[in-house]
């Protein structure tokens, strides 16, 4: 009974831990109360003058861009990388496991000084081009790995099945492959997405004139913006993030219905 006390306790105590802050940066958003000292009343004026910030709305457009660009261009090669990893056994596949694996353990700071360094050695200018690659380079590993996940459950005989009743690999990647990966792939596409929107440490290092993001331009307002308008800013952009991570956990324990495939139909 001790035991059970205290470890509802410890619960407790970290999702105070965790929680708390988001719920007062939420409540923070709503306060009249230019820089949160005190509460003066609830408002929507700090949501206004965001939404009035024209470098804010450029910030975002930028944000929407790279993340769209960087998750399309990872999903297509973490969708590869994650089949031919899972489907061809060879002593090389250890070193392309490494290879895949290696963005995921490697420190943020460490990569974008590695990137950086790698564009300036060919004189390449930083800007939108230079964040999309960025980004594609850690969110590769992410989507490989949600796939091979997916492909875990892959049953290779259904493949076989569709070969015996005469399907050619055109219409078996489109009925059988595309819709067992499917949810895989849109939960490795929006974690992508996630990933590249949140990012602030390697966007830093290899971002360029035009190419500043909303985590690059919530560091610069607190050093010289408004506290309320960050405020409301964090919450949006939280807003966002959040549901794009809960739609991916929702496709990742999604599980096809593969007794209603049908191989034999159009």
């Amino acid at each position: 009974m001790k035991s059970r006390y205290t470890s509802l306790f410890m619960t407790v105590a970290v999702a105070v831990f965790m929680y708390l802050p988001i719920a007062v940066l939420i409540t923070q958003s709503f306060n009249a109360s230019k820089f949160g000292g005190s509460w003066k009343g609830f408002s929507l004026r700090w949501y206004e003058a965001l939404f009035n910030d024209s470098s804010v709305i450029d910030a975002a457009v930028n944000t929407l861009i790279i993340a769209a660009a960087a998750t399309v261009f990872s999903t297509v090669i973490g969708t590869c990388a994650a089949w031919a990893l899972h489907k061809y056994k060879t002593s090389l596949q250890n070193v392309h496991y490494l290879l895949v694996y290696a963005p995921l353990v490697m420190p943020d700071i460490l990569m974008g000084i590695g990137l950086l360094l790698l564009f300036v050695s060919m004189s390449v200018n930083l800007g939108l081009a230079t964040v999309i690659l960025a980004h594609i380079t850690f969110c590769v590993s992410f989507v490989t790995f949600t796939v091979l996940a997916r492909l875990q459950d892959f049953d290779f005989a259904l493949i076989q099945a569709a070969q015996d009743l005469g399907a050619g690999s055109f219409r078996i990647f489109f009925k059988i492959i595309l819709p067992l990966l499917l949810p895989g792939i849109a939960a490795g596409a929006l974690m992508a997405f996630t990933l590249s929107m949140d990012d602030f440490v390697v966007t830093f290092f290899v971002g360029g004139p035009g190419s500043t993001t909303l985590p690059v331009k919530v560091y610069g307002m607190m050093k010289h913006g408004t506290p309320a308008v960050i405020n409301a800013l964090s919450v949006v952009f939280m807003a966002l993030t959040l549901t794009v991570a809960v739609v991916g956990q929702i496709l990742t324990h999604k599980k096809p219905k593969q007794e209603k495939l049908q191989w034999g139909k159009n």
